[in-house]
């Protein structure tokens, strides 16, 4: 009897543990940026044609406000569900901020877009089972990859904002998980 019970009780806290299941890929209810407990906002599947290509994760401090426009420490985190060259990871997240940006403002994000590309190649290829997490932690985005700080921190709340329009932006990369990560 106490056996069931210890069961019961460790089965509810592993379900409370994930918020969500995305693509089988259990998706946390919390993270923690820069000593600041952040909330699931929402998450979605990637898809290109009919290839899953990752699982992604949005964590906010309000899950009410805005997520592009908040202050404060947050976090998208990827899920590779399949092997994806650096080159053209980079070129997508690139391909994303030039949808949502006047030409003025690609060309001043630029460098920053570089350096991120810089740390893609320093990994040569975002493999399946691989999580990248994108850090805004209040005064640079951190590159993380299986929970590791990778590449230097790139400065300029402009640039998380531009990658956070990748998905959440007036253009997004998939309209439907734009809504995913929105929490609709």
């Amino acid at each position: 009897m106490a056996f069931r019970l210890l069961l019961a009780c460790l089965l509810v806290l592993a379900v409370s543990a994930h918020a969500a299941e995305v693509a089988g890929v259990k998706i946390d209810d919390k993270a923690r940026v820069a000593d600041t407990e952040l909330s699931l906002s929402g998450a979605g599947l990637r898809k290109r044609v009919f290839f899953q290509v990752y699982a992604i994760a949005l964590y906010v401090r309000d899950r009410k406000a805005d997520p592009i426009s908040q202050p404060g420490p947050k976090r998208v985190q990827i899920h590779m569900l399949r092997d994806v060259g650096a080159d053209q990871f980079t070129d997508a997240l690139a391909d994303g901020i030039r949808a949502n940006h006047s030409e003025s403002e690609v060309r001043a994000l630029e460098p920053r877009v570089k350096e991120l590309g810089a740390t893609m190649a320093e990994i040569k290829e975002a493999k399946k089972g691989m999580t990248i997490a994108l850090d805004w932690n209040g005064t640079a985005t951190q590159v993380l990859v299986d929970g590791k700080p990778t590449g230097r921190p790139i400065e300029g709340e402009d640039f998380y904002r531009a990658l956070l329009r990748i998905w959440l932006g007036e253009k997004p990369v998939q309209d439907d998980l734009k809504k995913a990560l929105l929490g609709a």
